[in-house]
C-alpha cells in the first residue's frame, strides 16, 4: 500500500491539482466552507481553543482557517538573546551537520546544500560544514511561519519543481524531495551569521505568503525569480525573534541552514519531537 501511495503521486497532476484546491480553499462556499472546516478540525483533532477566533463560523474561507491567527499568549517567545526560538509548530523530520555538502531527507536519503539553495554555489558555500534542521508542518498544526532570531533578510528565491507530498512516507522514498519541490529560500543575515529559511511546497499547497510581498507562488513554470534586498534604509526587511516572516496555505515544511560553529541546536531536539514555536531551539555558539 506505501508504495501505491507514493507511487501514485509521479502519475498525479500535482500542478493542476493544487491549483484547483487553491481555487476551493480560497472559495466562499458558505455552510460548506464552515462543513469543511468543522470535519478537519474533528478529524485532524485541531486545537481551536488556541485560536484568536476558536468558532468555525468565523472563517469565511477554508484558507483564513488554515490560517488562522493564535491568542498571543498561545506561543510565548523565548526573551533570551543567545537562545534561537522554533520558527514553527512542527515536527523534527531531521536535523544536524551539513557533511559534504550534503543534509539528511531520511535514512538512505541525501539532498544537497547547492540545489536546495537553486544552484548558487557561493550561497551555498556560506553554510558549508553548517547545521540544519528541516520542520515537518502536519494538517493540525499552526501554519504561520515565523523567525528563529532578528535578522535582515538579504535575498529571496523561488525556484519552481514538482508538487510531492512532504509527509514522512514521501520523505523516505522520493530522492531529493525537497531539492526537487518548489520552494522559496529567504536569506538573513544575523547575529548568528547567515541564516536561510527555507519553504517548501507540497501538493496542494495552494501558495506561499511572505509578510513583506505577499503571495509568492503560484507562479508556475520553470524559471527561477531572485530578489536582492538592502541591509538599511527605508526598504530594508528587518524582522524581530518570533515575528511572523510567512505562511503555508495548506501546509508543508520549513528547513533552516546555518553557517559552520554558528549554533548549536538545543539538547531537548530529536528527531521527531513535535515543536512549538517560539520554544527553545538553537543556542550561540
Amino acid at each position: 500500500m506505501d508504495k501505491f501511495k507514493v507511487g501514485l503521486q509521479y502519475w498525479l497532476p500535482q500542478h493542476t491539482l493544487t491549483r484547483l484546491t487553491g481555487k476551493l480553499a480560497s472559495a466562499r462556499a458558505g455552510f460548506l466552507t464552515t462543513a469543511a472546516i468543522r470535519l478537519f478540525i474533528k478529524q485532524y483533532k485541531v486545537n481551536m481553543d488556541e485560536a484568536l477566533h476558536p468558532d468555525p463560523d468565523y472563517y469565511k474561507t477554508f484558507n483564513d482557517f488554515f490560517v488562522r491567527e493564535l491568542k498571543p499568549e498561545a506561543r510565548p517567545v523565548t526573551s533570551e538573546p543567545s537562545i534561537l526560538t522554533y520558527p514553527a509548530d512542527a515536527c523534527v523530520s531531521q536535523f544536524g551537520p551539513i557533511i559534504d555538502g550534503k543534509l539528511i531527507q531520511a535514512k538512505g536519503h541525501t539532498f544537497s546544500a547547492l540545489e536546495l539553495l537553486g544552484g548558487d554555489s557561493g550561497l551555498a558555500e556560506k553554510f558549508t560544514d553548517g547545521g540544519f534542521a528541516t520542520l515537518y508542518l502536519s494538517p493540525r498544526d499552526y501554519h504561520r511561519v515565523h523567525m528563529p532570531c532578528d535578522g535582515t533578510l538579504q535575498q529571496m528565491i523561488y525556484i519552481p519543481g514538482d508538487l510531492f507530498s512532504v509527509n514522512p512516507l514521501t520523505a523516505e522514498n522520493v530522492p531529493n524531495l525537497f531539492a526537487r519541490n518548489e520552494r522559496l529560500v529567504c536569506i538573513f543575515d544575523t547575529e548568528f551569521g547567515p541564516m536561510a529559511q527555507v519553504l517548501v511546497g507540497a501538493t496542494i499547497v495552494g501558495s506561499i505568503e511572505v509578510t513583506w510581498a505577499g503571495t509568492i507562488t503560484p507562479p508556475r513554470g520553470n524559471t527561477i525569480y531572485r530578489w536582492t534586498y538592502p541591509s538599511d534604509g527605508e526598504k530594508a526587511v528587518v524582522l524581530q525573534k518570533g515575528q511572523e516572516m510567512g505562511r503555508f496555505k495548506l501546509g508543508s515544511t520549513v528547513i533552516n541552514l546555518f553557517a559552520k560553529d554558528a549554533v548549536h541546536f538545543d539538547d531537548m531536539m530529536s528527531k521527531d519531537i513535535p515543536t512549538r514555536m517560539g520554544a527553545p531551539y538553537a543556542h550561540q555558539s
